[in-house]
């Protein structure tokens, strides 16, 4: 049995005390309403112990368990300070304190995909990782041609030990649930499975980047960085330096962050018209703004398809949520197959629930904030009753599809609220997106485009 199987079982059995920790939680919250404390700092206070309870646990796991935590971080701008601040200090410990493979394992690995010889075709390989990915993970190294490149080794079992890690994932959603109020997790971890498997196909994930890097060869703004080689669970691309995004996020000047937010957006939204394939894996550690200015862009595992179809769809709906009028929200919404023609929904409603999501494409220009997100998230909670079976989300007709999209979307805004970013981001979404244009006189569109 390899090591990461082995593994499996004791990360089963620490998944399994999370129940136990949620309910010393609860009679901690309950006792403590008894003595009269507002139910305000209860629901503070029983979201700190999640988080911390949620990435103690998360923090000796790999695979799936990592993946959470970096979907997770992509949101901590919309959890309370008092929250948020013990939230990333578990998150950056999450992902800096992975436990490396031993030296033997990896040369294992390599063997099995380059082939005995694998030393040859290099100048030199660093035995320590420079870097930690969720399935996986990256070494430095000098190519035989003398470039340098990055080693991407995955973990071997990797695909069996996630499997083992995702009947007990499926769990967390109830224990996340109190950290993100209004955020269905079941089906994020569902997606998140699909999306997993994927990854560890990396032919799959090279044939992908050469796709990114062909569309973005000789881009003004993004850096894609060519494969070199792939074999087996081996996967071998150029290297490239960068002030990580993450360090951006804490100490970079506000023109950085502008910079950075308004690349990470036009790269989104530009790669479904430019290669039919959107990254939808956006969190700061996938990305680096490069001492030239652009945006250089890692970990292409998880990008899927947006063929011409979906794409003017995405822009149709992005589009619909900008007019305004409730009325003709509501009548866009239902010819372009968004609602059921038949239902009887409060217009007013329909507009409430859609309009948030695209208010950074209503104005010339959108500062995204940790506040702007929190509010969201409050809203989201306001709204938790429309967005069960039996609310208004059952009228509406949205295609497994987009979920992707939508994904890649909310995550790539929930990292723009960490950059607290400014820009031009609707005129973006009207360059990139079939369909967002005005092109239709008689609809009304409260941002005169």
């Amino acid at each position: 049995m390899s090591d990461m199987p082995r593994r499996a079982v004791t990360r089963t059995a620490k998944l399994a005390t999370l129940p136990l920790g949620f309910a010393g939680r609860t009679a901690v919250g309950l006792g403590k309403r008894t003595v009269g404390r507002p139910a305000e700092a209860v629901a503070a206070e029983m979201q700190r112990r999640t988080a911390e309870q949620l990435f103690t646990v998360l923090g000796e796991l790999k695979g799936g368990a990592m993946k959470v935590g970096q979907l997770l971080s992509i949101f901590e701008a919309g959890l309370p300070e008092e929250v948020a601040e013990p939230f990333r200090a578990s998150l950056t410990k999450l992902q800096e304190a992975a436990p490396p493979l031993p030296a033997a394992t990896t040369h294992r690995v390599l063997a099995e995909g380059l082939g005995p010889g694998w030393r040859n075709l290099f100048e030199r390989f660093d035995d320590r990782p420079a870097a930690a990915a969720s399935i996986g993970q990256v070494h430095r190294a000098v190519w035989h041609d003398g470039r340098e490149v990055a080693v991407k080794v995955q973990y071997p079992g990797a695909d069996e030990a996630l499997m083992n890690d995702f009947k007990q994932l499926a769990r967390l959603s109830r224990f996340a649930a109190p950290l993100f109020p209004g955020v269905e997790m079941k089906p994020v971890i569902a997606d998140l499975r699909r999306r997993l498997e994927k990854e560890l196909d990396y032919v799959d994930e090279a044939r992908a980047q050469k796709a990114f890097r062909a569309a973005y060869a000789g881009d003004p703004d993004v850096l894609v960085p060519a494969v070199v080689a792939q074999a087996g669970n081996v996967l071998v691309t150029e290297w490239i330096e960068g002030t990580p995004l993450a360090r951006v996020i804490a100490d970079g000047t506000q023109e950085e962050r502008d910079r950075a937010g308004l690349l990470l957006f036009r790269f989104l939204l530009s790669g479904p018209a430019r290669c039919e394939r959107i990254h939808i894996d956006p969190h700061p550690g996938n990305f680096r703004l490069m001492p030239d200015g652009r945006l250089g862009v890692l970990d292409f595992g998880g990008a899927a398809r947006v063929p011409a179809r979906l794409q003017r769809s995405i822009g149709r709906l992005l589009r619909i949520g900008t007019l305004g009028d409730p009325e003709a929200m509501a009548d866009a919404l239902r010819a372009e197959g968004f609602l059921d023609a038949a239902a009887d929904v409060d217009v007013e409603r329909v507009a409430e629930l859609v309009a948030p999501h695209v208010e950074p494409f209503t104005t010339d220009t959108f500062r995204y904030t940790r506040a702007w997100m929190r509010a969201q998230a409050a809203r989201g909670l306001g709204m938790a009753g429309d967005l069960r079976p039996g609310g208004l989300a059952r009228h509406l007709r949205l295609p497994p599809e987009y979920l992707a999209v939508s994904r890649a979307l909310a995550a790539c805004g929930g990292v723009l609220c960490q950059l607290e970013a400014e820009g031009a981001f609707r005129a973006e979404a009207l360059r990139w997106l079939p369909g967002f244009a005005d092109d239709d006189a008689d609809e009304p569109d409260a941002a005169g485009a």
